[in-house]
């Protein structure tokens, strides 16, 4: 039985989504609304941003999930070099910033008469609407891989518990075993995430079950900053991980879940623990608001991020077509900002200016061994273009002791921007 206190918590909790508006229109005078729909980096780092750049905003975070855990450096924790707790942020910070949260999930848009409506009946009229709804992985994509077999598979692609079954699995696993990951075609969130993966846990089986291996299947045949993992893997890893490109029969077709089996073009791989990241689209806000075109991804003005599909709404984050800019959480965070000076220029009568946006990726190889690359982005030809030469990776000869910096500098990151969205 409930105790009186949760029974009052969930009374007050109702109370503070009926008191954001259920009325059918604003009232007369009222602040402008900006709802934000989604609160990971992308639309918690936008609800700040509103708040800070207009006070007089009225802000709406619409975000079921009382806690969030981050995907950055959730590869260290598969690894078991890292806490799991230590992912875990709260939204104390976002409402000390002065924005309301909304704890439910958006279940329906009107475009037309500018209103969100959430799983518990509330009604959200807005001047704008901020869709941050990340990604959602497709389980009709790869035959044999549904949510079922994800409990056998993991993987592992959505930080929390997914994140803690392959860590449990690859401890599970006796020494000698075979670890199999399944890596899809762009585009997916975070490009290089599944070879820092692939390193980690290839760090991790060279540590504590040294005759083990790691085969990385993928469909395709470059990726983000190729050089410098595989030079990395050659002096890290040499005899225990092979990465096994489409041009040789990367692409996984098909997935067995009972016979821990995983089908190329070529060959079988029986795994004793299989990681298949399946491929992906927008989250599915993105969809029922009718801003996800056939592809399953949000085409987006570069300027202000509204939606090509549906006017005063606008996308942010891995859910958007970005042209050259990656899907990440510096990516998301950037643009959250950038939207957001928009809005509030939008809301205002303004005319918005054009932006430049900034990413950094950093990626552990091993947990003293770090790389990175990083871009500026501009609007061209309707996307999101680099900048040529304002950019670049990690040198390829740098010495150990420049590995180890970057490293500590992407943990700092990770504080840093973690601090910035939710502390």
């Amino acid at each position: 039985m409930p105790s009186r206190r949760h029974v009052l918590q969930g009374l007050a909790a109702g109370a503070a989504v009926a008191a954001l508006g259920t009325s059918p229109r604003l009232r007369a005078g009222a602040p402008p609304r900006v709802v934000v729909v989604g609160g990971g980096f992308a639309g918690a780092s936008c609800a700040r941003a509103l708040k800070r750049l207009d006070p007089g905003l009225d802000v709406v975070l619409v975000e079921p999930a009382a806690r969030y855990t981050a995907c950055p450096f959730s590869n260290a924790v598969i690894a078991g070099l890292r806490d799991p707790d230590a992912q875990v942020f709260g939204y104390d910070g976002v409402e000390r910033a002065g924005v309301r949260l909304a704890r439910s999930s958006a279940s329906a848009v009107d475009a037309d008469r500018r209103r969100v409506r959430l799983d518990d009946g509330t009604a959200l009229d807005y001047a704008r609407l901020v869709l941050a709804p990340g990604i959602e992985l497709r389980f009709d994509a790869l035959p044999g891989y549904d949510r079922a077999a994800a409990d056998v598979m993991p993987h592992a692609w959505k930080a929390g518990e997914q994140t803690l079954r392959l860590r449990r699995q690859l401890e599970a696993m006796e020494d000698g075993g075979l670890v199999v990951l399944s890596v899809p075609a762009n585009p997916y969130r975070c490009p290089p995430g599944p070879y820092e993966r692939a390193s980690l846990i290839a760090h991790y089986l060279k540590t504590h079950k040294p005759r083990s291996k790691l085969i990385v299947l993928d469909a395709k045949d470059q990726f983000s900053k190729q050089s410098l993992f595989e030079a990395a893997w050659r002096e890290l890893y040499p005899d225990l991980l092979e990465w096994v490109p489409l041009s040789m029969g990367g692409q996984v077709i098909e997935v067995d879940p009972g016979a821990m089996t995983l089908v190329t073009d070529f060959d079988r791989h029986r795994a004793d623990v299989a990681n298949v990241i399946p491929p992906q689209r927008a989250g599915a806000i993105a969809a029922v608001a009718g801003v996800a075109d056939r592809t399953g991804w949000c085409p987006v003005d570069p300027v202000t991020f509204e939606s090509r599909l549906q006017p005063g709404i606008h996308v942010i984050g891995d859910a958007i077509i970005a042209g050259a800019m990656p899907k990440s959480a510096f990516a998301a965070n950037a643009q959250a900002k950038v939207c957001a000076a928009a809005v509030v220029d939008l809301v205002r009568e303004r005319t918005p200016a054009e932006p430049r946006l900034i990413n950094t990726c950093y990626s552990l190889v091993a947990p003293d061994y770090g790389i990175s690359i990083a871009g500026v982005y501009r609007p061209g030809d309707e996307l999101l273009t680099e900048i040529e030469g304002a950019g670049g990776v990690s040198a390829p000869d740098a010495p150990r002791a420049t590995r180890a910096l970057e490293a500590m500098y992407a943990e700092s990151w990770f504080r840093t921007i973690t601090r910035e969205v939710f502390g």
